[in-house]
């Protein structure tokens, strides 16, 4: 069983050859990458796993078809390759959809086809998922919901979703199960870096606890905070934080599945001529996403405005036939930060979306930018930075090893297998082997209690038993996804999994009480927007 623990005895006084500084997906294919190749790994994630950016984003692995008219087909290619990778060792968490793009004139629908006919070939897409061309009539029989009057034709393409905080978590299981010892809320308090190492002086966000700990080389893959944690260094690494980063806030909104009935993803034009898509999943369709400069430094839980609200819903109202949506109709919301690499004079929807890695001093090693669907790329050019300084061979023999849950040949056969086993229904199905892959029996074992919706109590018992989570947050946010995806089962889910969590980890009377207090106001505040 590949179990993530807090096992803070095994990081006191320990030397290990790599330290991963961030919990997130970048720095979770790097402590994958580094168990699979032998080395002794320790990663340690100041919140919850994916509690940031690595939560927050579209959940699309893909290459951006936008990049290719910024002409980097580079970026294009890895992105749109990965999703094969990305798809052999995760089927479950790789979910191929079409794409919708609207065409508002024949000119319109020839450059589509121009551009992703480009995109299909640079990722290699296999034939039976190439891109078709949709008119009036399959317009009208497949996403009627689409104004014909503005957009008579769409060119339709494969692209797949995931959920990026299950990803990471597989991905951080990936590494638990080849020995890596990974933490969640423990937080890096300074470094200091010498010739033979680094020394790491780390806390315990749960119990107050301080730990020391040795690595011969760090990695810092903190996202938004790569730089602030450079500083810990008091002077070892801080003069070394070039690129500087750039935050860019990425906003998106959920709406009832009832209000926005889509069959398929839409990638629609916002008026001021950049993506956003529209993406049905669960009892919503999501909408996002923003691209603009975030000026408050990193944080968790970024605000959302009511100008983001208003941006969003703009693409919805022009692109489908009598919605009118509105503020009033928004059920959820979110918001993540890009740590994008500065680039002076250029907007945020201009900047590469490239990650950088710089070296300052030799055994600290930084990476910044980036995108979720080459986290695993990011991981091996990383790495080729540690091997050299540790004079190691980190080669991986099978670099597309199956994550944790990723054991299926077909998931449509798995979802009819679960539906039988536990007589439920498709949808219901559907939702736990996206979650849990091949490993819904595990989780669920023989006579699961239903708590709300298609929601089971021993999924909590697995958050915490064996995906670490240690918070009423962790579980209702990043392990169950409900706010966001079945946010009308949201109160009765946080109120059966604090119960659960509270036998299981002794919480008493108050400290059971704060828990549900802080998921209650988080839900209240993902539907409180002020203006900027």
């Amino acid at each position: 069983m590949a179990t993530l623990g807090r096992d803070l005895a095994a990081i006191q006084n320990q030397t290990f050859d790599l330290a991963v500084i961030g919990g997130g997906i970048t720095g979770a294919g790097v402590a994958r990458h580094a168990a699979l190749a032998g080395l002794s790994t320790l990663l340690v994630e100041a919140a919850d796993f994916a509690s940031g950016t690595s939560s927050r984003s579209t959940k699309l692995i893909h290459g951006g078809l936008r990049y290719l008219a910024m002409g980097d087909f580079g970026l294009v290619r890895e992105g749109a390759l990965e999703r094969k990778s990305l798809k052999r060792m995760a089927p479950h968490l790789t979910q191929p959809q079409w794409m919708v793009v609207p065409a508002s004139s024949r000119a319109a629908m020839a450059k589509l086809q121009v551009g992703i006919s480009l995109y299909e070939r640079l990722g290699a897409v296999d034939r039976a998922e190439r891109h078709q061309n949709w008119g009036a009539k399959d317009i009208a029989a497949r996403e009627p919901l689409l104004d014909q009057s503005r957009f008579p034709y769409a060119c339709t393409y494969r692209e797949y979703l995931t959920d990026d905080a299950r990803l990471v978590v597989a991905t951080l299981r990936g590494a638990a199960v080849k020995g890596a010892v990974v933490c969640n809320h423990v937080r890096l308090t300074g470094f200091e870096a010498g010739g033979d190492g680094v020394t790491l002086s780390l806390a315990d966000m749960l119990g107050g606890q301080r730990l020391e700990t040795r690595a011969s080389v760090v990695v810092n893959a903190a996202g938004p905070w790569v730089e602030n944690v450079i500083r810990l260094g008091g002077g070892s690494g801080s003069d070394g934080a070039k690129p500087k980063l750039h935050l860019s806030k990425g906003v998106h909104i959920a709406l009832p599945r009832e209000r926005l009935p889509l069959n398929n993803m839409v990638m629609m034009t916002s008026r001021d001529g950049r993506p956003v898509f529209a993406i049905p999943r669960g009892q919503v369709v999501y909408v996002g996403t923003t691209d603009t400069t975030f000026e408050g430094g990193p944080g968790y839980w970024p605000t959302v405005t009511t100008e983001d609200v208003a941006y969003l819903l703009a693409p919805v109202n022009d692109h489908f036939r009598d919605v009118n949506v509105e503020a009033g109709d928004v059920v959820g919301s979110w918001a993540g930060l890009r740590p994008l690499i500065r680039e002076e004079g250029k907007a945020p929807k201009e900047m590469s979306r490239r990650d950088e890695i710089w070296q300052h001093p030799e055994r600290f090693i930084s990476i910044a930018g980036g995108k979720l669907t080459g986290y695993r790329k990011m991981a091996e050019q990383v790495l080729d930075r540690v091997g050299r300084v540790l004079e190691r061979d980190v080669t991986l023999e099978d670099p597309l090893a199956v994550l944790p849950g990723g054991e299926l040949e077909d998931v449509n056969a798995e979802v009819d297998r679960v539906a039988r086993r536990y007589g439920q229904s498709e949808r219901v199905a559907l939702r736990l082997v996206r979650l849990y892959g091949s490993e819904v029996s595990q989780v669920l074992g023989e006579t699961p209690v239903l708590i709300a919706g298609g929601v089971f109590a021993e999924e909590v018992r697995w958050a915490v038993e064996v995906e670490s989570a240690r918070t009423l947050e962790d579980v209702v946010y990043r392990r169950l996804r409900v706010p966001w995806f079945r946010p009308g089962e949201s109160q009765t889910v946080a109120l059966a999994a604090a119960e659960l969590m509270g036998g299981m980890l002794g919480w008493e009377g108050h400290v059971l009480d704060s828990e549900l207090r802080t998921v209650r106001d988080r839900l209240r505040d993902d539907l409180v927007f002020n203006a900027a």
